[in-house]
């Protein structure tokens, strides 16, 4: 697949392209690693079906009321203008987050005939990938060994919550349980507060999307000069421990188990986030090393702090944390947050601006960057949405397809690359195999 060129010169080839990809992913994780494969020019096929409407993946229902949407709208279950639309399955956020540069196709896979077609999509395909529990994959018969028979040199990719073996293999999972049974909401938080208070933050979907990308784009390379396929299985546990390792391995030599730290850490001091000037505003200030500090004291015109016994050595500086917390709030409090990051940044202090969804879109530095980019979508309209998530020198690149809608691309996949003829097309569209709609009977 090949990206416009900036210039409007001729289109540049992607590092992915000829690529295909059998997306058979849901929710967040597997859907982020196969748009990370979209992104750079592999022809990504989401499976999906009119027939059976999986739950936080399109939405949480088919076919939500606008008092619904209303009542349960947060910052990834929310649709444009709180409006559900004729086809709601196309307008979820959460979805539209991770389903750029893909195609979507339908069959019900329930059926035998659903599984032969995506027999026939696989043999004309190089990588598959799913996230489901295994039971569930296992009982669709999709294996690898079944995928092995079909294309033998074929890259699959599992991404189980506990893998495919073990106690914990088909238990049910979001992110929020791999992140609670790998530890990580156990280390986070407010030292004052109990697990009761801890919100989501689901960095295991993200970090196992990207990493089975990566895993996918070593098989293929393998590939490229044994000609041999792979199975890749990637627990989101076990992929999410290794990012809490001087955690785990402080316990593993020395027996502590570490409690929560709030915004404070066990190396740099003093480091929090403060107050600002204006209604919920706030900075994140890090200082480490003599010199920094140094440097920070000064810069908030309080050079006699170097003097104080109480904040002489960082060792002093962590044993006063509270004390020094006060000082800095002070200052903090009557700058506005983004004044005093600049100026904190100008004397070679780390610090940032808290900022909201909202901060981000009119940033300065991401403007200046051209990091959204608007996006036309048939079912919603015209929206900035986040960009690519990183740049490669002589390979331009950008949003080349809007987020799917649910069977938008039937007529590639059946017509073109399978070659179905137009009287068998109509049966399946007949039979429910084929279509832009969810069955009347999901809800």
């Amino acid at each position: 697949m090949a990206s416009p060129s900036p210039a409007g010169g001729p289109a540049v080839r992607l590092p992915l392209a000829g690529v295909r990809v059998v997306d058979m992913t849901l929710v967040w994780a597997g859907p982020s690693a196969t748009m990370f494969l979209a992104d750079w020019g592999a022809d990504v096929l989401k499976v999906e079906s009119t027939q059976h409407f999986q739950t936080a993946t399109r939405g949480n229902v088919a076919r939500p009321s606008k008092e619904e949407v209303i009542a349960l709208r947060s910052w990834r279950h929310a649709y444009p203008n709180d409006e559900p639309g004729e086809r709601p399955w196309n307008r979820f956020s959460l979805f539209q987050n991770h389903s750029r540069n893909k195609r979507s196709f339908t069959v019900d896979l329930r059926r035998p005939e659903g599984m032969e077609v995506l027999e026939s999509v696989l043999r004309v395909s190089d990588v598959l990938i799913e996230n489901n529990v295994p039971e569930t994959a296992e009982g669709l018969g999709v294996t690898y060994e079944w995928a092995r028979s079909i294309r033998p040199d074929i890259v699959m990719v599992q991404m189980p919550a506990y893998g495919l073996e073990g106690e914990y293999k088909n238990y049910r999972s979001y992110g929020s349980h791999v992140e609670a049974v790998s530890g990580h909401t156990y280390i986070r938080g407010y030292p004052d507060l109990d697990m009761s208070s801890k919100d989501e933050v689901l960095f295991a979907d993200a970090s196992g999307g990207l990493v089975a990308a990566f895993a996918a784009v070593s098989a293929l390379h393998r590939r490229r000069s044994t000609g041999e396929g792979a199975h890749v299985e990637l627990s989101l546990v076990e992929n999410m421990i290794p990012n809490l390792g001087e955690a785990i391995m402080d316990y593993t030599m020395n027996r502590r188990v570490q409690d929560t730290l709030g915004n404070r850490d066990p190396y740099r001091t003093p480091q929090g986030c403060y107050p600002c000037r204006g209604d919920d505003r706030w900075i994140t200030i890090s200082v480490g090393g003599e010199a920094e500090w140094r440097r920070f004291a000064r810069a908030i015109g309080r050079a006699v702090l170097l003097d104080d016994p109480r904040f002489r050595t960082i060792l002093a500086r962590r044993r006063n944390h509270d004390a020094l917390d006060e000082i800095i709030a002070g200052w903090t409090a009557r700058r506005d947050p983004n004044e005093a990051m600049e100026r904190l940044q100008r004397a070679g202090v780390t610090a940032g601006a808290v900022i909201s969804d909202a901060d981000a879109y009119r940033d300065p530095h991401l403007e200046a960057r051209r990091f959204f980019q608007t996006i036309t979508q048939a079912d919603i309209g015209a929206y900035p949405y986040p960009g690519i998530m990183w740049r490669a020198s002589a390979t331009p690149n950008s949003i080349r397809q809007p987020p799917i809608r649910l069977g938008e691309h039937n007529g590639y996949v059946y017509r073109e690359l399978l070659g179905v003829t137009g009287e068998t097309y109509d049966r399946l569209e007949r039979e429910g195999h084929i279509g832009e709609d969810y069955a009347a009977h999901i809800k």
